[in-house]
């Protein structure tokens, strides 16, 4: 590729995934001769280029190509985070040539111009709240805004108004339909699903809802990642939490799961009401399965799919949803993917002692600057804080 023409033709097919093998490697081989240069077209080029896609808010395709910038650096000692200013030129030109090569960038990208036909990829180092509709279509979603929630069909059936979308019931649905909302790091949202139940949604965390609960069947939600649960009562429907391998149902009560990954269990804490938990591939059955009473925590053991429980303070475990942090009992690699998780950092440890080391500590809505700080006092551990980088030697 010399010319400039060329250039935008092939970077239009590429955006558009609609290069040849060698066109791609066309498309390669020049980022890796020509790095940062200036060659590539400008942001107008490329908005006058893509006229068969929608126009997108400069604000959301700079964040988008920020992530996939960030993503696509090698790990090294000190993993550069994703700034909030960023050269929004430069980040096009080089998505525009990173994203098959990296098979991460165009999925995504795609899946917020709704011609995916597969579901997009999810970057939880992304700024954007992302909405996947039932028809696989993306939408996005700022705090800053209010718009509405529209079925395939194009019924409205939700609204958003700032940090929240409330769900109505009055739509035709006869079949159950889902909704997947989708929280990056560094941001909490709220949910009003159709039956009036509220839902808060901690960071890095995943839910598959159904727009609108139908009568006769259950009202389950599936859960990846934490979300404290405020039930509506309705003893016909049960309310059921999915949480991977562990179910939790309630009728009406207030609740808290913790489904993350790294975490060796999922926990269920109980302020109010009563808990039912059990295995996802059994029936309930109250009178052999676990049932929680206020003020306790459910523990299910992934590995050995057995439940514990025991007496809490439920504050500890809810702080979160008004800025609190709790650690209890965790190892420093837990506590660092979860400060990873809660700034939208990125955390290196180079002490692999201080990894294994287990700590009790609560903040409050405090910035990773005096969290660190507090690690510092008690360990002092050595750490750098630099272009919103951490690394701890």
């Amino acid at each position: 590729m010399n010319s400039n023409s060329e250039i935008k033709t092939i970077l239009q097919k590429f955006v558009l995934n609609q290069c040849t093998p060698d066109e791609t490697s066309e498309v390669i081989d020049y980022y890796k001769k020509n790095k940062l240069t200036n060659d590539f077209p400008s942001v107008e080029d490329i908005q006058n280029l893509l006229t068969e896609i929608p126009k997108m808010d400069p604000k959301t395709a700079d964040s988008i190509f920020a992530n996939i910038l960030a993503n696509s650096q090698e790990k090294e000692t000190v993993i550069e985070i994703t700034r909030k200013k960023s050269n929004f030129k430069k980040y096009i030109s080089i998505a525009a040539s990173l994203v098959v090569l990296l098979g991460i960038g165009l999925a995504y990208q795609k899946g917020i111009f709704n011609t995916a036909k597969t579901e997009p990829k999810f970057d939880f180092k992304s700024t954007d709240i992302v909405l996947q509709l039932e028809d696989g279509k993306v939408q996005i979603i700022s705090e800053n805004n209010s718009v509405q929630v529209k079925d395939a069909h194009g019924n409205v059936v939700g609204n958003q108004n700032g940090d929240k979308i409330v769900y109505g019931n009055s739509s035709n649905l006869e079949q159950v339909t889902y909704n997947t909302i989708k929280i990056p790091y560094g941001k909490k949202f709220k949910l009003q699903l159709s039956d009036g139940t509220l839902v808060h949604l901690n960071s890095g965390t995943t839910l598959k809802y159904p727009v609108k609960f139908i009568a006769g069947e259950n009202r389950q939600v599936f859960l990846d990642g934490e979300a404290f649960f405020d039930v509506a009562k309705d003893k016909k429907h049960p309310f059921i939490v999915n949480a991977d391998a562990l179910n939790v149902r309630v009728l009406g009560t207030h609740f808290n799961v913790s489904n993350y990954p790294e975490d060796a269990e999922t926990d269920v804490v109980l302020v109010e009401g009563s808990v039912g938990m059990y295995r996802s591939n059994e029936d309930f059955d109250a009178a052999k399965n676990t049932i929680l009473k206020p003020g306790y925590k459910g523990s299910f053991n992934r590995e050995n799919t057995l439940i514990s429980t025991k007496p809490v303070i439920t504050d500890i475990y809810t702080s979160w949803i008004n800025g609190g942090l709790t650690f209890r009992n965790m190892t420093f690699k837990n506590i660092i993917t979860k400060l990873e998780r809660r700034y939208n950092v990125t955390i290196v440890n180079k002490n692999e002692k201080l990894a294994g080391e287990k700590f009790n500590a609560s903040f409050n809505d405090e910035s990773i600057e005096k969290v660190m700080s507090y690690f510092n006092d008690i360990h002092g551990i050595h750490y750098i804080i630099k272009n919103n980088q951490i690394l701890i030697k």
